[in-house]
């Protein structure tokens, strides 16, 4: 697979996952994850994926401020229903990072490893998603505001032309271009900006 350059240079994330721990999966069940991760599990690379993937890992710092992060071992909610919007695509990336997954996560060994159950919707919070440890209950919200990150002028009508069969080879890299641009700006020049990935100590 070749991917644009920026995805190497993105932050990755590095958890601790125990039931990778007790099955021998991992040394020490420690796992790390790309942003090139999050693209294989979507399809595809957009500002949806990168600002879940970056919102994720920020959330997940300030839960685990002086630790790894338990993959496993956190609770996420969404304030908008699954089938809302972007929501379900961003609840894939967030489960990747998390563990967390739905009614059809692993039921556990025993009393031990559950991921069922640990993403809920349709919750009635401040922001977009709440992060929660399962471990001492404390919480973070989080929202991303890509506003500050406008797309390329020029990305509306080439799509336009790309979705009506109407672009050129030139001018259908040309959007594939710009669109990763966004991407990049999103991934490299914003990844840590408070502006943009919102993340708040829950009430």
């Amino acid at each position: 697979m070749i991917f644009p350059d920026f995805f190497a240079a993105a932050p990755r994330l590095r958890v601790r996952d125990p039931l990778a721990d007790f099955l021998g999966a991992a040394s020490d069940g420690v796992l790390e994850y790309g942003y090139a991760d999050a693209v294989k599990l979507a399809g595809h690379s957009c500002p949806t994926v990168a600002s879940a993937y970056l919102l994720t890992r920020r959330a997940l710092q300030a839960l685990y401020p002086e630790a790894l992060p338990e993959r496993g071992g956190i609770r996420v909610t969404f304030a908008n229903r699954q089938d809302e919007g972007v929501t379900g695509v961003i609840a894939s990336i967030v489960g990747l990072l998390t563990g967390a997954a739905g009614c059809g996560g692993f039921a556990g060994i025993g009393p031990h490893f559950s991921r069922r159950e640990l993403l809920a919707f349709a919750g009635e919070l401040p922001l977009a998603m709440r992060f929660q440890r399962l471990d001492n209950g404390q919480a973070v919200d989080a929202a991303a505001d890509l506003s500050a990150i406008p797309a390329d002028p020029r990305m509306a009508p080439l799509l336009g032309r790309c979705l009506r069969d109407e672009a050129t080879p030139q001018e259908r890299q040309l959007f594939g271009a710009l669109w990763q641009e966004r991407v990049r700006r999103i991934l490299i020049e914003h990844a840590d900006d408070p502006l943009t990935f919102h993340i708040v100590a829950a009430d």
